[in-house]
């Protein structure tokens, strides 16, 4: 073969060549045009799930494999349909979408299941019909225990603010999840202690729970709200009364009259002082040794926050 014959031999496979890649790549153009479009076809992922259940563990022992018919990308379904083994998803249900069946075993059902389609198929996924209709899944009984949750406090507010109300914790009680001999030990859940000072508004936050060694905790933490209101202070003299005397017989109460400071919520709307009384109970008298009674009042009335007595207690005489 002359070099001009070679030459020409050469240009021409490589004419081949150029024209093979070429279509190639037309090819790969087009695949991958179409993967990228979206198609319908059923999804299918094995989930195990999670929720905080009373007196239970918190993931289910069993998988379910939740099938659907969704929207999403070719990419998505080629790979539905080539994979082998589905990596187990886990997803955290609210326990109000949980329905009990059985005394393990709880149930996802009809329409609750919508709220969780990104977790089972991911964001990319839009679900067109669930082909799975019922999700059930068991939550193993664990040895546990319930008890209240104590939060300790330093508490001190501005001048002329008090707190308004009880302390709150919520939740006030936790359920301890362990084995009998770590649960025997535990009467109580603590918090780190809480500090509040120059209180004069109310004031809400969450405190996280020191969890004892060897157990686990139904919460994690905690959320309180000290109640702080500004008040003022009203006084007067109120008279002593006696209540419930047997017919017969009468009370004679030393001194008849005691100093009374009332605080009251700043500003003050109608004027607590003539709904305020003080008696002693005859009963009281009849099961006292000496003759010393503390006065009662019925009712606070609205506004009023607490009150204060002077003297505290008084000597009741029965005059015969």
């Amino acid at each position: 073969m002359t070099l001009k014959e070679r030459i020409q031999a050469v240009g021409w496979d490589r004419e081949w060549i150029i024209i093979l890649v070429s279509v190639a790549l037309a090819l790969l153009v087009w695949l991958l045009t179409n993967l990228a479009q979206e198609y319908s076809g059923p999804v299918s992922v094995p989930v195990k799930a999670v929720c905080n259940i009373d007196g239970h563990g918190t993931e289910s022992s069993n998988t379910v494999v939740v099938s659907a018919r969704c929207r999403t990308n070719g990419f998505r379904l080629m790979r539905e349909f080539s994979r082998r083994e589905r990596k187990i998803v886990k997803v955290r249900f609210d326990r109000a979408d949980l329905r009990r069946t059985g005394p393990d075993t709880y149930a996802v059902i009809g329409g609750a299941k919508n709220s969780y389609v990104n977790q089972f198929f991911g964001d990319g996924a839009q679900v067109e019909a669930f082909i799975t209709d019922t999700l059930r899944f068991v939550f193993p009984v664990e040895n546990n225990k319930k008890v209240p949750v104590e939060v300790p406090r330093s508490l001190y507010c501005r001048s002329q603010y008090m707190l308004g109300g009880p302390f709150r914790v919520m939740p006030d009680s936790v359920t301890v999840y362990g084995d009998d001999a770590h649960l025997a030990t535990i009467e109580k859940i603590t918090t780190p202690r809480l500090s509040l000072m120059d209180l004069h508004e109310t004031a809400q936050g969450v405190l996280s729970l020191n969890v004892p060694k060897e157990v686990r905790l139904s919460e994690g933490q905690v959320s309180y709200e000290v109640p702080v209101t500004r008040y003022v202070e009203l006084r007067t003299t109120v008279p002593i009364e006696v209540w419930n005397a047997p017919a017969g017989h009468q009370l004679q109460v030393f001194p008849p009259t005691a100093s009374v400071v009332l605080r009251c919520v700043f500003p003050i709307g109608k004027d607590p002082l003539p709904a305020f009384k003080l008696y002693v109970d005859w009963k009281d008298f009849n099961a006292s040794l000496t003759g010393r009674c503390a006065a009662r009042t019925l009712r606070l009335p609205p506004g009023v926050l607490e009150y204060r007595v002077e003297p505290e207690v008084f000597d009741c005489i029965e005059l015969r």
